[in-house]
């Protein structure tokens, strides 16, 4: 495995014509389709640096390898956060993140990936470094060809350095939790908070052994907090010590369920709000759901009985099955013409997407 520690050299790696795997700490080798065989692996977990922070503006330029652990550290400091909120989070880089575009809780207020990243620069494979966008908020100037980065698994080029649109972080926060035998209860909940005035940063619904907990968390001052908590009275109210162990739990569910179980699938169901209650009830065992977006996870400790959706995290033998991969959607065919423009020779992580791309 080659650690570059410049982007330059980085980029003098992706030229050589070399089959490559890239990778940053490498904890989503489960996710995505199986690699294929390449001559070489780089690890960008040495590009670890922040580059420029200017947090009167609400944006910082970090390298790619650094992890979000690392990151979050950094703008903590100065009242602010990129609250992204991925699983994995002591070792997930930036690179992995943005290319996975993973996000977690927090979602449903601040949005993903696309949302919070406004400039990066990636190395090509005839060895260039390309900038697009900047560190400006808004920037609106022509196309911006880091967005296709972001979800591509790297299989178009290798991410270098990240720019973010930074948030402050909110005066205070209180999570409420409500627990219900029944889905139904839960959603009725779910549904009131939708109907209201409130706007919580997160709303979440986790499922073990046949109850439901019902988790939305409130950020701002404390008259903002304290009238959450008069409009839901009927929930447990957290902060402190004990509401940063529950969203810890619920960012790292994932991970933990992987680590348990080595053969373990997890399964993503995107569906409308008013699927939610549905999709839940009908998942055989643990399951989470982003409740205010409409996405869900079903975890399985094998691959039996798996329901509808798309795989998101396999071991190798699953991977390997087409008839579990999520099928082609309508932009496929504009998918290969990227890739082709980007990678014509099928060196850069060959099978990531799938096997397709």
């Amino acid at each position: 495995m080659i650690f570059p520690d410049a982007a330059d050299e980085l980029a003098g790696l992706l030229r050589e014509g070399r089959s490559i795997r890239l990778c940053g700490n490498s904890t989503k080798d489960r996710m995505g389709g199986p690699i294929a065989v390449a001559d070489v692996t780089i690890s960008t977990a040495k590009l670890n640096r922040v580059l420029q922070y200017e947090p009167k503006d609400l944006t910082i330029s970090v390298e790619a390898g650094i992890s979000y652990r690392e990151l979050s550290r950094v703008l903590a400091e100065h009242g602010q956060m990129v609250p992204l909120d991925p699983a994995f989070s002591d070792r997930a880089t930036v690179g992995g993140i943005v290319a996975a575009n993973v996000s977690g809780p927090r979602r449903r207020l601040y949005g993903t990936a696309r949302d919070m990243v406004i400039g990066m620069t990636f190395a090509t494979l005839e060895g260039k470094l390309i900038r697009s966008g900047g560190m400006v908020v808004k920037n609106v100037a022509g196309l911006d060809m880091g967005k296709l980065m972001i979800g591509s698994f790297g299989t178009l080029a290798a991410l270098a350095v990240v720019n973010f649109r930074v948030h402050p972080m909110p005066v205070g926060t209180r999570t409420f939790v409500g627990e219900f035998e029944k889905i139904g209860d839960a959603i009725a909940r779910r549904d009131e908070v939708l109907k209201s005035q409130l706007q919580p940063s997160a709303i979440d619904l986790v499922k073990d052994d046949k109850s439901y907990r019902l988790l939305i968390q409130a950020g701002g001052s404390v008259a903002v907090l304290d009238r959450y908590s008069r409009q839901l009275a009927w929930a447990q109210a957290m902060e402190g010590a004990e509401e940063d162990a529950l969203w810890h739990e619920i960012r790292e569910f994932t991970a933990r369920f992987l680590a348990e179980h080595e053969n373990g699938v997890v399964v993503r169901t995107p569906c409308a709000l008013s699927e939610v209650g549905r999709v839940m009830e009908e998942l055989p065992g643990p399951a989470v759901a982003r409740a205010g977006s409409g996405v869900c996870w079903g975890y399985y400790p094998n691959a039996e009985n798996l329901r509808p959706g798309v795989i998101e995290f396999a071991p190798q033998s699953v991977r390997e099955s087409f008839e579990l991969w999520p099928r082609p959607g309508s932009d496929f065919a504009m998918m290969k013409k990227v890739k082709q423009m980007f990678d014509p020779g099928s060196l850069l992580n060959r099978g990531r997407l799938y096997g397709r791309i």
